[in-house]
């Protein structure tokens, strides 16, 4: 809500320490409300295609398509979970429902015992192959054929300036 609607987000509410909040102007308005919206509504976007084609979800995709482009197809179970853009215990259970499907198998890392790879198998590379071409039409048609270059540069800057990286990637 903007300022003059006294909404909550508009500095008129009745809170002790409310001097020492900036509230959004409308400018700021504007591209938060713009942003958790393209963050709440644009994943179901996305996986709609891979559910009704392929029987995936979008975080399924994901791990597969990351493991797909390292050169061993294999990467630590926390890394692929940054790559994925989610948490180790989401990509234990995804991880745990991918090995039941014989796409993924997880070993320790021989570099460290501490840490666990998850690995792409011959049978994850063909689903993963399979599924891209719906991803990527899905990701053109909702996502990049409405922006032009210089969107494009903008929302890869931005999201480069948002990303968030745990204190152990690396």
């Amino acid at each position: 809500m903007s300022s003059s609607t006294g909404g909550p987000m508009s500095g008129t509410g009745e809170h002790e320490d409310d001097e020492e909040l900036r509230w959004l102007d409308e400018q700021e308005k504007a591209a938060w409300t713009g942003l958790i919206s393209l963050v709440l509504m644009l994943p179901a976007k996305l996986e709609s295609p891979l559910r009704q084609e392929h029987g995936l979800t979008l975080f399924e995709y994901l791990v597969l398509s990351h493991l797909s482009e390292t050169p061993q197809r294999k990467l630590r179970m926390g890394e692929l979970a940054f790559l994925a853009s989610g948490s180790l215990s989401r990509l234990s259970n995804v991880v745990k429902r991918c090995e039941r499907r014989g796409w993924v198998v997880r070993t320790p890392d021989p570099a460290d015992g501490r840490y666990t790879l998850a690995e792409l198998t011959d049978a994850g590379f063909d689903i993963v192959h399979l599924a891209a071409p719906t991803h990527l039409r899905a990701v053109r048609r909702i996502v990049l054929d409405s922006l032009n270059t210089t969107d494009q540069k903008a929302l890869a800057r931005i999201a480069q300036k948002l990303r968030i990286v745990p204190d152990d990637f690396g």
